[in-house]
């Protein structure tokens, strides 16, 4: 009777956990069994690995085999276990060393020819291989995704037969090469497409700096989906880690990586028929939802008041935290989600509120119902609202030629107001903590006493209280400043 173990991960969230697979073969009808909590695609598994195996001029074994997915209690779906599998079967019948399989993970599809496929979730699988400090060996499609981690021993095959010739000894197989490609410009809206709206310009530098949630209001036509794209040109380039943990959400929603760009902040833009699973994750395997998507990123929610009201409600838990946690009956997951959210809307239903055109025709009962969609503790969570008006054309002509500030301009202004934050704090100043506000935002008697009344005569909770402060905190530091003062109190009450 033989016996093998081979270390594979499953995908659960971000999470990749450990699993053992055992292969026993015994006397008695040939035939293979796979027992574990196996879904339909691992109980496929079966068939593409004996013939995989046998493509590949191996013998599959005339005998009993027995599978054994461990922990038994947790579910296993998707098609990462086939390598496993196949070299367990070899192992246990003496074609490939039992030892070989020692201190190594295997992750990867097996086409019938014995050809390995790429998989998704390989990035979470290396980030906890890290800790156990195994080698992993992963499909040539996953090399450049297994790149970005240099601190973890990868090796990279395109068939069954390049592994086992490694775990023979016979052939190593290759490391994958480093990634060293970065952040780039390419395709990335320039702010200075936009003309005019100094006033939005400023609120969305403000947002960038701080990493406030912006919303934006104004008639259709005025600039303000132009704007929310051109955010994540003028946000601060992101960490080895932030990026990371973003392109792990990536791969296990399956999105193809890209080795050129893989620094870039996501941005996402759903429409609003988007459900509530689309938004914040879910399924019967809990996948990851846009706002996941948009980890580290920015999530943009255009026509805001149109999306579905529960569907929005879900998204203050996760606007605090950072985190969503997508419960089942069999299973749980939890997906990051610290996004920065833009939103716009119209100021009434048919959008022209406001204009001196007159062509609303909007009752107050029709612009309060469609203000409603969007419940108070939701607005309560955004620290910055901008008007965004219609610019008359007369402005617009004298602007022809003309170009405003670019993306790299005011990139650089928010980089220095997000250092000194970090420096201050270690985070951006929408995260501060009550008291590390109270803390980083002493006001004097003037200042206070202006916040006084701006809280009495606009009716202002406990949390729009620390907003402003936020807001006014951010501002300080765009203009150097280490206290804040009157002007940058009243620009954010503003």
């Amino acid at each position: 009777m033989g016996l093998a173990v081979a270390l594979t991960r499953a995908s659960e969230g971000i999470v990749a956990p450990l699993v053992t697979v055992e292969v026993h073969l015994s006397g008695g009808l040939p035939g293979t069994s796979i027992v574990g909590l196996p879904e339909a695609a691992v109980r496929e598994a079966r068939d593409r690995v004996r013939v995989a195996i046998q493509n590949t001029q191996f013998e599959y074994p005339n005998r009993r085999v027995t599978v054994n997915l461990a922990p038994a209690e947790l579910p296993k779906d998707g098609v990462r276990f086939d390598l496993a599998i196949a070299l367990g079967i070899l192992a246990a019948g003496g074609q490939v060393p039992h030892e070989s399989l020692k201190g190594c993970e295997f992750l990867g599809e097996l086409a019938l020819s014995g050809e390995l496929r790429s998989v998704p979730g390989v990035l979470p699988a290396l980030l906890r291989a890290r800790c156990g400090k195994r080698c992993v060996i992963v499909p040539a499609g996953n090399a450049q995704e297994a790149a970005l981690l240099g601190d973890v021993e990868v090796r990279v095959a395109r068939t069954l037969a390049d592994v086992c010739a490694h775990l023979r000894g016979m052939d190593p197989l290759p490391t994958p090469d480093a990634a060293t490609a970065g952040e780039t410009a390419d395709g990335v809206p320039d702010l200075a497409d936009v003309r005019g709206q100094l006033h939005a310009r400023r609120a969305l530098e403000i947002a960038a700096a701080g990493g406030h949630h912006l919303l934006m209001v104004g008639p259709p036509g005025t600039g303000k989906s132009m704007l929310a794209a051109r955010l994540p040109g003028i946000l601060p380039p992101m960490t080895d880690a932030d990026a990371i943990e973003a392109c792990a959400v990536r791969s296990v929603a399956g999105d193809p990586f890209d080795a050129t760009d893989w620094r870039r902040r996501p941005y996402r833009a759903p429409y609003h028929t988007a459900s509530g699973v689309a938004l914040v994750g879910g399924g019967s395997h809990p996948r990851p939802g846009e706002i996941s998507l948009a980890n580290r990123g920015v999530l943009f929610l255009d026509e805001l008041p149109e999306f579905d009201r529960r569907v929005l409600e879900v998204l203050r838990e996760p606007m605090e935290s950072g985190r969503i946690v997508i419960s089942r009956a069999a299973r749980q997951a939890e997906f990051p989600a610290r996004f920065q959210l833009v939103a716009a809307m119209n100021p009434c239903p048919c959008g022209y509120a406001g204009d001196n055109d007159g062509r609303c025709r909007c009752t107050p009962d029709a612009i309060g119902r469609y203000r409603g969609r969007i419940s108070g503790p939701l607005l309560d969570r955004i620290d910055i609202v901008s008007d965004v008006p219609r610019i008359p054309l007369a402005e617009l002509d004298a602007q022809r030629g003309a170009r405003d500030e670019d993306s790299a301009t005011v990139r650089a202004r928010v980089i220095a107001a997000r250092d000194i934050a970090m420096q201050r704090a270690g985070k951006p100043n929408a995260l501060l903590a009550t008291w590390e506000i109270e803390r980083d935002s002493a006001l004097g008697d003037t200042e206070r006493t202006l916040l006084g009344r701006a809280m009495e005569k606009l009716s202002l909770s406990a949390r729009a209280y620390h907003r402003v402060l936020r807001v006014a905190r951010t501002i300080a530091d765009l203009a150097g400043r280490e206290r804040i003062a009157r002007e940058h109190l009243a620009a954010a009450v503003q």
